[in-house]
């Protein structure tokens, strides 16, 4: 069952008279249960592709579906409601919300969905991402890297069918990496999850099914070996 499906989608900007083409016409598809890599160089559209498809960003063309909804057929409303419902985003900025301390940032989750907290599954995350001690503190008192698990943890809090991930392990170092990608690894095979994760380090893509290549504004498939 398709999860994610890219149809034709191509950015295009205009700087005056200057058209420079951000993405190609790409079409690509990823399945419940699977985890997706986008490698490439910096600057080649890596970033904008994985943002389009999460409707942060407007396409100049094509069409992304979300478990079969079309983000260019809804509203705004519904495209926000189906992002925190839905998608999981994990950007190379933490995001967090600076006047709440780390507990706080999931206790709003549950607030706004009019949900009871689930323990086991915080508790799991606090665990794996080894957050434990930061639960009282703000954003404003814990590293970079530390934001960073925390905004894997609250992603995943969230229960998303599809999570997007921009360099998710841009902060952390080579241990924290390979902890955080089978983390994500996981919870895609075992909760049934389709996940994209955008990164610069090659020896992360052995976790995952599938591995795409951009160069300028170019998506490719790589082979299997």
């Amino acid at each position: 069952m398709k999860a994610i499906e890219v149809r034709e989608l191509t950015k295009v900007v205009h700087d005056g008279d200057v058209e420079k083409v951000i993405l190609q016409p790409t079409t690509f598809s990823v399945d419940v249960g699977e985890f997706v890599a986008i490698v490439g160089p910096s600057g080649s559209g890596k970033s904008t592709l994985l943002t389009m498809m999460g409707g942060l960003q407007r396409s100049t063309d094509g069409d992304v579906l979300i478990n079969g909804t079309s983000l260019m057929d809804i509203s705004e409303k519904m495209k926000s409601s189906m992002r925190f419902n839905e998608i999981g985003f994990i950007l190379q900025s933490s995001n967090l919300i600076p006047y709440l301390s780390v507990d706080e940032q999931f206790k709003l989750i549950d607030q706004i969905r009019h949900t009871t907290r689930d323990e086991v599954l915080l508790q799991q995350l606090v665990k794996t991402l080894d957050i434990q001690t930061l639960m009282n503190k703000m954003p404003r008192d814990i590293s970079g890297g530390e934001r960073q698990r925390v905004a894997i943890a609250k992603a995943l809090y969230q229960k998303p069918t599809v999570i997007l991930a921009d360099e998710p392990t841009a902060s952390l170092d080579s241990v924290r990496s390979k902890e955080v990608v089978a983390l994500l690894q996981k919870e895609t095979k075992e909760q049934n999850k389709a996940t994209v994760m955008v990164t610069h380090d090659i020896e992360l893509t052995t976790y995952c099914d599938r591995v795409f290549v951009m160069q300028d504004g170019v998506l490719t498939e790589q082979k299997q070996s």
